[in-house]
């Protein structure tokens, strides 16, 4: 198994090994080249967000500054709009919904570390899948933590810190968040 298949799958991998290091150099110099791209280019940074991307719908606005580990590992659909500072580690997939709108300085980060010091000092790591459904919105400062799903309809208050899942219409909030109130039809 690659190092590769390793970090997809949830498994600790090597994050030196060349290929991985290749493929995070490209997504540098792709996200490099839309952070230079200028605002009134939205037809070529759109293309830029089409190639740096997984998979995405037709309307997709991405904010400078932006940064991401792969970027193919990132998927997102119709309506996506991520404001500035907005920062993907995308080691393992991440998916995002439709009509789904991410704040300034948002995090979502799905790579992580042993909490073992001796097994930390390896250099090994791993990363767990985030999914985002439908809808969302995303406040500014929101930390998405490894391994989380958050349902359709979801607001994340500003600067939470979302450690678990939650399902379906409801507005979260703190550290770590919780639950605030549920979203009426």
């Amino acid at each position: 198994m690659t190092e590769k298949e390793k970090m997809l799958s949830g498994q600790y991998y090597d994050p030196s090994d060349p290929e991985l290091i290749e493929l995070r150099l490209k997504a540098s110099l792709k996200t490099e080249t839309l952070n230079q791209t200028s605002v009134i280019h939205l037809d070529e940074r759109a293309q830029i967000i089409h190639a740096l991307f997984g998979s995405t719908g037709k309307q997709v606005h991405v904010e400078s500054s932006f940064n991401c580990d792969y970027g193919s590992n990132i998927h997102v659909g119709e309506n996506f709009y991520a404001n500035f500072g907005c920062v993907i580690l995308d080691a393992a997939e991440v998916n995002i919904g439709n009509n789904c709108f991410i704040a300034p300085q948002v995090g979502i980060y799905t790579a992580t570390h042993p909490i073992n010091p001796i097994d930390r000092r390896s250099g090994l790591e791993y990363a767990k899948t985030i999914t985002i459904g439908n809808d969302c919105w995303i406040g500014g400062h929101a930390v998405i933590n490894p391994g989380v799903t958050l349902g359709n309809n979801v607001v994340v208050a500003s600067g939470a810190v979302v450690t678990k899942s939650f399902g379906d219409n409801v507005v979260i909030g703190g550290n770590p968040a919780k639950i605030i109130k549920m979203i009426e039809s």
